[in-house]
């Protein structure tokens, strides 16, 4: 059986990992900026076999607007164009000998408007995450109290520590969402 203290280290532990998931979403959100991050999910069928682009190319950025995907072996661009064209990023390379540019394209007020409503719904699934997980940390605490393994009065502090906890990890989500949301609104 888990003592308060653990309790609260693995609750906390599981939020930072629940802000990590949120990050990782957030940063395939695409804002008007060329970023590698952009063409992560990206899966490239590499001799009958689907593999993150990363893993046969080097994405890097080339300018504000422009990402270039540099094929690590010879003849990779027909099928690294064909994956980044097929993806559901709306992105439309383009072939210059071995390397492949990867423009992006101007993003309209109606399309900043959706990603920012994407963005803060992403916010509150990462939030809701962090409240069941302090629900879960609440309950094993207070099965703890019920089993006599700890004082109500442990139960009342380590309720108010997760809460901190709570809080502190739900601020640093909206401060994420407030961030990525003035990202994409620059134009």
């Amino acid at each position: 059986m888990a003592t308060i203290a653990e309790t609260k280290k693995s609750t906390e532990g599981k939020m930072d990992q629940s802000i990590a998931a949120f990050k990782n979403n957030l940063a395939k959100i695409r804002t008007g900026r060329a970023s590698p991050g952009l063409l992560d999910s990206v899966q490239v069928d590499y001799y009958g076999s689907m593999v993150p682009i990363g893993q046969v190319a080097n994405v890097s950025v080339l300018d504000a607007r422009t990402l270039s995907v540099q094929p690590w072996e010879k003849g990779m661009g027909p099928k690294i164009e064909k994956a980044i064209r097929d993806s559901d990023l709306g992105l439309n390379p383009a072939s210059m000998g071995e390397l492949i540019r990867v423009p992006m394209p101007p993003m309209s007020e109606e399309r900043r408007k959706e990603m920012t409503k994407l963005v803060r719904h992403e916010g509150e699934a990462a939030k809701i995450a962090v409240r069941n997980l302090r629900r879960d940390a609440n309950d094993a605490v207070k099965k703890l109290v019920k089993d006599k393994a700890a004082s109500e009065d442990d139960q009342k502090r380590a309720e108010g520590d997760i809460q901190k906890v709570t809080d502190r990890h739900i601020a640093e989500i909206d401060k994420m969402v407030e961030a990525k949301e003035q990202e994409i609104m620059a134009v």
